[in-house]
């Protein structure tokens, strides 16, 4: 089921109209109209009005089942959980920089940076075969 006919499942589930929602939210009935009909795609700022004007947690627009989603077991590549949480925030650090000094050069640097990131990111034993 897609978004849209996600979102007016929902409404008509609630027995809500589009001009209920459009009071309960501020968005206009012809612009929910849009959505409901795949001709517009919501952000995820209008989709958190959606989601509180039809009184459901957001996550019940993308998932079926009335339980939330279980949150993914991610591997702890570092070994232990203290290492883990101390380089998760530096790595945050550091990519909050390369954020800010990415958003500064042009387009074709970026694909040159990507590709030379793409290169060092092999694995070593392929690395020494190029």
């Amino acid at each position: 089921m897609s978004l849209a006919e996600r979102l007016r499942a929902v409404r008509e589930g609630k027995h809500l109209s589009q001009g209920e929602v459009q009071k309960r939210t501020g968005l206009l009935r012809s612009y929910i109209s849009r959505i409901e009909n795949g001709h517009s795609v919501p952000t995820l700022q209008t989709l958190e009005k959606l989601a509180r004007a039809m009184e459901i947690p957001l996550y019940q627009l993308f998932h079926d089942s009335e339980q939330p989603p279980e949150k993914p077991i991610f591997p702890d590549l570092n070994g232990s959980k203290g290492a883990a949480r101390k380089s998760s925030a530096k790595d945050r650090r550091l990519l909050g920089r390369f954020g800010e000094l990415l958003g500064r050069i042009e387009n074709g640097d970026r694909q040159l940076l990507l590709l030379m990131a793409e290169k060092m990111a092999r694995p070593r034993n392929r690395r020494a075969k190029s």
